[in-house]
């Protein structure tokens, strides 16, 4: 017997699309998870979003941390993820000028997504033998 969903008069399901801005019929960007696919969109973006997601770090330890992603890269992801409210970049005191980097409660709140994709990912490069999403 396969897994049963409980679904409303139009057949959405209730654990997919618990609510209206989801119940969409095309792309919407009010949609909750065009919201959160968007939020870690980018190339290097789940890589920074996971070298934050314990402790802060200044622009040079995160470098160190990606060592392949440009200064440029970088640059724009954390002006990226300052805009959408993810990470808050803070300018220390002293010569020369320093920064830190730091997930917002927003930020933080990706955790469980992130690693549900990577749980996800592993299952799908293996070809889902042996397990089911």
């Amino acid at each position: 017997m396969g897994h049963q969903t409980e679904t409303d008069s139009r057949g959405w399901d209730a654990d997919l699309v618990p609510s209206p801005p989801g119940r969409t019929v095309r792309p919407d960007a009010d949609c909750p998870v065009e919201t959160a696919l968007a939020a870690i969109s980018g190339r290097w973006t789940t890589l920074v979003l996971r070298e934050l997601m314990h402790t802060e770090h200044s622009f040079g330890a995160l470098r160190e941390r990606l060592p392949d992603i440009s200064a440029k890269v970088l640059t724009d992801r954390l002006h990226i993820l300052r805009e959408r409210g993810l990470v808050t970049q803070e300018r220390l005191p002293g010569f020369p000028v320093r920064t830190r980097y730091a997930l917002t409660e927003a930020g933080r709140s990706l955790r469980p997504l992130l690693i549900e994709l990577y749980r996800t990912g592993e299952l799908l490069r293996e070809g889902g033998r042996g397990a089911s999403l």
